[in-house]
């Protein structure tokens, strides 16, 4: 699988986004090299973004929503930013078996999550990680977002000074 080709995918979503004044994260889903769900905070208010807003469970809610029969643990989930600890945990749930994605989230990623101290249920799953897929790309919108003086979302977190050093 061509894991730059989708993230190119993501990463047009994400510029659209942020070219709204929105947090550039973005998800898109591939199942037989097909994109099946895409997400980010399109079409979201500012004012109204809530946790439940993320861009990985809004495309998981897409997915769901498909009437084909998708085999989840076929799924590959690319991701502009990394999955928090709610979203890689929505993501384990969903029998989605590899995320690729661009930037990592120093404040909240969730990925390096050891499944190993989970319950039973979800220790013997098997997840794929594949990290830094066209980051460069990713962290300029990023780097962008936390810029814009206009813009107070996670302004002076870990984040954002961490963000505005790359």
């Amino acid at each position: 699988m061509n894991h730059k080709y989708f993230m190119e995918q993501a990463l047009n979503e994400a510029k659209y986004t942020l070219d709204k004044g929105l947090f550039p994260v973005s998800c898109v889903l591939v199942y037989k090299r097909k994109v099946i769900a895409t997400s980010s905070l399109k079409g979201v208010k500012i004012n109204s973004l809530n946790e439940l807003h993320h861009a990985e469970i809004r495309a998981l809610h897409r997915l769901y929503k498909l009437q084909d029969k998708i085999n989840k643990t076929k799924v590959t989930l690319f991701c502009t930013f990394e999955p928090c600890l709610m979203c890689f945990s929505t993501i384990i749930i969903a029998g989605i078996n590899k995320i690729v994605y661009a930037y990592e989230d120093v404040m909240g990623g969730g990925t390096n999550l050891d499944i190993k101290h989970l319950k039973h249920l979800y220790q013997k799953r098997k997840i794929t990680i594949v990290p830094n897929i066209l980051r460069d790309k990713s962290v300029e919108f990023f780097k962008a977002f936390f810029s814009d003086p206009e813009e107070d979302y996670l302004r002076g977190t870990l984040l954002a000074k961490y963000t505005l050093k790359q």
